[in-house]
């Protein structure tokens, strides 16, 4: 785990997000102390302790285990891609395109399974995203507006705007993503 820089990556994200140091610790239930030395590479934190820090963060916990090596890859290939999501989010599966997340832009595919959506999860991040329907239909609740996107359907998401997908149907929803700057 020294390899991946877990605290250096933990406070990277928490200082993107602009939440200090005693909010993440009280969000996570840990003590501040502990969180400080955390990031600073003193002790490593139980993959539970992590665990509660991704949520708090609401960034997945692979992240935190990237090293170099794995993103100076240029071909991702069917059989190798990686599955990132979010720990809120357990059915929904997004399967990473790029080799990985420290580029300009981040290419994911977003499965969902029938009768499943983004429960009590409104996601809004730094960056535009742009969506394409591969399997649809699929509802988006976009800036408190519902829409129904069809097979073949494209949107552009702004930076910031509050959005979640849902699929009321009977059939597993594919959606092909790119976001810029990456946020998984």
């Amino acid at each position: 785990m020294e390899n991946a820089n877990i605290g250096k990556k933990l406070q990277l994200y928490r200082e993107q997000k602009k939440i200090t140091m005693r909010e993440l610790a009280e969000k996570a239930g840990i003590t501040p102390s502990m969180l400080s030395q955390i990031e600073n590479g003193q002790v490593n934190p139980s993959i539970n302790t992590l665990k509660m820090i991704s949520i708090a963060l609401n960034v997945p916990m692979f992240k935190f285990f990237i090293t170099d090596d794995d993103t100076k890859k240029y071909i991702v290939r069917k059989d190798s891609r990686k599955t990132i999501g979010w720990p809120s989010e357990e059915d929904i599966i997004y399967w990473l395109l790029t080799p990985g997340i420290s580029g300009d832009i981040e290419f994911c595919i977003m499965e969902i399974p029938p009768h499943k959506n983004q429960e009590g999860v409104v996601q809004s991040h730094v960056g535009e995203e742009v969506a394409y329907i591969l399997e649809g239909p699929v509802n988006i609740l976009l800036d408190g507006n519902l829409y129904t996107l069809y097979t073949g359907d494209s949107l552009v998401i702004p930076s910031f705007t509050n959005h979640r997908w849902e699929n009321n149907s009977n059939h597993t929803v594919k959606i092909i993503f790119a976001i810029t700057p990456p946020s998984f």
